[in-house]
């Protein structure tokens, strides 16, 4: 793990999937890249965070799988973006694969680690480094768990959400005491809420009860811009930006800036 004090790294992971999770990493990215230096690495074969930054697949090229398995260094595979200050590492097509060539490598769960602290040179400025992991717990979450300080957990509020934030908090204890001693639970971000719906309330008040002020105080709203934003390749915040959700992610990306200040603090 990096020790530099002006580089934070973030996973973004849940290990249930259609929480919002790559939606929240492309959106938080865009509104911290307006105060910050930021890094996107997509890391989810998927590949939506690429799509949604403007990146369609056939003109992606090399990406996260070529700097997990050596083929490439960090500085020849970062991609600019539409956005000023927002930088992409990519998903590659290869990267659906990759879960079966690492088992076989060297040091499998601590690659991505690695290749960001062998080659800090390519990170010279940033400040914040997000991670798109896939939603499921396999060696590509695991090694961005092994790089990253922290976790934010997307969590939707519907049934079943508890079901899976407590899977992810799990994975973190398993991660901090056999992998990564300084991983912490950055937060959880309550997403698809719907007010119309009582049990949107409900959800919330329980993950609220349970986790405290792990909780974002920012809530993300059902929101049709939200989902019509990653056919053009945008964020919302670009696409609409005077929508509900983008004005969301806005607030998201102030309260994590503000809790990060705060921590500062407290740790000074």
């Amino acid at each position: 793990m990096t020790d530099r004090p002006h580089l934070r790294i973030i996973a973004l992971a849940n290990q249930k999937g259609g929480v919002g999770k790559t939606t929240t990493a492309i959106n938080l990215a865009t509104a911290l890249a307006t105060k910050r230096k930021v890094l996107l690495i997509d890391m989810d074969p998927q590949g939506n965070a690429s799509t949604g930054l403007g990146v369609p697949r056939q003109d992606r090229g090399a990406g996260s799988y070529a700097l997990l398995t050596g083929e490439k260094p960090l500085h020849d595979l970062l991609r600019p973006t539409k956005i000023p200050n927002l930088t992409l590492l990519p998903a590659d097509p290869e990267l659906a694969g990759a879960e079966i060539e690492l088992v076989g490598l060297e040091n499998r769960e601590r690659r991505l680690r690695d290749a960001l602290e062998a080659q800090a040179e390519a990170l010279a400025g940033t400040e914040i480094i997000l991670i798109d992991c896939p939603p499921s717990l396999g060696l590509l979450t695991l090694n961005a768990l092994v790089a990253s300080h922290s976790v934010l957990v997307p969590l939707q509020t519907e049934f079943f959400a508890l079901e899976g934030v407590s899977q992810i908090t799990r994975t973190v204890e398993r991660v901090r005491r056999g992998l990564n001693p300084a991983l912490e639970l950055e937060g959880i971000v309550l997403t698809m809420f719907d007010k119309r719906n009582n049990l949107s309330e409900l959800v919330a008040a329980d993950v609220r009860a349970f986790f405290g002020d792990k909780v974002y105080s920012t809530i993300i709203p059902r929101n049709v811009r939200i989902s019509e934003a990653p056919s053009h390749g945008l964020p919302v915040i670009l696409y609409d930006h005077r929508s509900a959700g983008a004005q969301a992610y806005v607030s998201l990306a102030a309260e994590l800036l503000k809790r990060e200040r705060k921590a500062r603090k407290s740790a000074a």
